[in-house]
């Protein structure tokens, strides 16, 4: 039991926040990989923070193993005990760092690695430390296929217990033995991967929503019989009173026909009274068992950029040939580069490879206006993340109104993201696409694009860009994401162990 994970009627709200994130969360994971799924901004970071003990629960208690370490989703900064890593002489750094393919010279050069090699650093500094708890927060950002592969094995070997936060459906899939379903301030264990807990998720909410249904439409009808019950006896209540004067008017009723008629019609009004009073009360009753039933809200998806614009320029770039420097020692080649108005470019290449790097070269020279385009750079710090969204809260509310409405279609509640101090990765990379498209964007240059989104924000993205009519330069390790909206590609290869040169292909693939 040494490194089980457990909750015990958890709560958390970050300050500033209306509604906690958490509460009174009760579940237990064993060892093996759990997923932890859900929208961005929906407390996944929060919950790992939790289980490994860098935050505290504001109620309730987490029991946790003895050595817990959560690995952060950006690459920022250094991951801590890097160099005891490097200086490490024993067998299971050795292996580690075969596994992962990380370079002997990587703690040297930290600033000039890819966001694709800090991230295999950070998890192999990780996975040779040996935690009882390992919490990873999307790893497989910015890894290639390779890298990718190469990590999934290694985490396989891992033996303690895993919590995993990712976007990469075949990634939770293949690792995991159950995932927990996030929707705050409520959370749901079920068995096996993503795939299977979200159609089990669909069926209970298929069956939820009939259920609910049921006693909407019972509540109705009761409540329409009471109604009716309560006029006739109303109806009769009138006609009482009218035999009730007529009897004192008529005083040689000496059969007693009017007060028989009076005693029947009395009887009958009661019994219309009775019986809209039960009516009422099982209309309520149908009604308050409503209250039990979890139907989950859903909001209106599907991202359109409906503002994009085809620019009237003949060029929105124009370049010679050149060459750029990546790594001491290492360079890159490319040839004339050109975009055109219409133009859809997949950028592709691996790892280190110099897609950023060519990225941050050409953006200085493009025949935008500033106005006119969206850039989402790979990585986007911290202090960033929080300006960004602190500008966007002093937008006039008309406009703030407009960009949180294009943020809501992306399957994030606008709520949480303005009530939030730090958003997330996957939060923030949403806001700047709605801050840019509702300036009537003429090129979109994306590093990663689906990089920390959830698995609706990337499906909604993907929708908006095949529609949008405007230039794209998207630099993904998606294939599948790339051969829907790319029509040209620029790839770049290793050609010797110190040149890496771009190739231009005028179709995609």
């Amino acid at each position: 039991m040494a490194d089980i994970l457990r909750f015990e009627t958890v709560s958390y709200a970050w300050p500033g926040m209306v509604a906690p994130l958490l509460e009174g969360l009760s579940v237990q994971f064993d060892r093996g990989w759990t997923g932890i799924v859900g929208a961005n901004g929906c407390g996944k970071t929060t919950l790992l923070r939790l289980a490994s003990g860098e935050i505290a629960p504001a109620d309730g208690t987490v029991a946790r193993p003895a050595s817990c370490l959560y690995v952060v989703q950006r690459t920022d900064d250094p991951p801590e005990g890097m160099g005891a890593f490097f200086a490490s002489d024993d067998a299971s750094a050795w292996q580690v760092r075969a596994d992962l393919d990380i370079g002997d010279d990587w703690d040297a050069r930290w600033d000039t690695l890819s966001h694709g090699e800090r991230k295999r650093l950070q998890i192999a500094i990780a996975l040779w430390r040996a935690p009882g708890l390992l919490a990873l927060d999307e790893p497989t950002n910015h890894l290639d296929a390779a890298a990718r592969d190469t990590l999934l094995a290694a985490l396989h070997r891992y033996r303690g217990t895993g919590l995993l936060v990712s976007h990469d459906r075949a990634l939770l899939d293949e690792l995991c033995g159950q995932c927990l379903f996030m929707t705050p301030p409520t959370a749901v264990l079920r068995p096996g991967g993503v795939t299977q807990g979200m159609e089990q998720d669909r069926r209970e909410q298929t069956a939820a929503r009939a259920r609910d249904d049921a006693a909407k439409h019972a509540a109705a009808r009761l409540r329409a019989a009471a109604q009716e019950r309560r006029e006739e006896g109303e109806r009769m209540a009138a006609r009482t009173q009218a035999l009730t004067r007529n009897a004192k008017r008529n005083p040689h009723d000496h059969d007693g026909k009017e007060v028989r008629r009076l005693a029947k019609l009395t009887g009958k009004d009661a019994w219309a009274g009775k019986q809209s009073a039960a009516l009422a009360k099982r209309a309520a009753k149908a009604q308050s068992s409503r209250a039990s039933i979890s139907v989950r809200k859903e909001y209106a998806t599907g991202f359109w950029l409906d503002d994009a614009d085809v620019s009237r320029r003949n060029a929105l770039l124009r370049i010679p040939a050149g060459e750029l420097p990546l790594s001491p020692g290492r360079r890159l080649a490319y040839p004339a580069l050109d975009i055109a108005p219409t133009d859809r470019i997949a950028l592709t290449g691996p790892n280190g490879a110099g897609k950023s790097t060519l990225l941050r070269a050409i953006l200085p020279h493009l025949n935008v206006p500033a106005e006119h385009l969206i850039h989402i750079p790979q990585e986007i710090t911290a202090a960033e993340s929080v300006r960004i969204l602190a500008d966007a809260k002093r937008l006039p509310e008309a406009v703030l109104g407009d960009v949180m409405r294009r943020y809501s279609r992306l399957g994030s509640r606008p709520g949480r993201l303005l009530e939030s101090a730090q958003p997330s990765p996957g939060e923030i990379r949403k806001l700047l696409l709605a801050l840019g498209i509702a300036r009537g964007p003429h090129l979109i240059v994306m590093d990663e694009p689906t990089n920390h989104l959830d698995l609706p924000g990337i499906l909604c993205l993907e929708d908006a860009l095949a529609a949008a009519p405007c230039a794209m330069l998207l630099v993904s390790h998606d294939d599948r994401f790339l051969a829907r909206l790319a029509r040209k590609r620029w790839h770049i290869a290793e050609t010797t162990p110190s040149l890496c040169t771009l190739a231009v292909r005028h179709d995609y693939p």
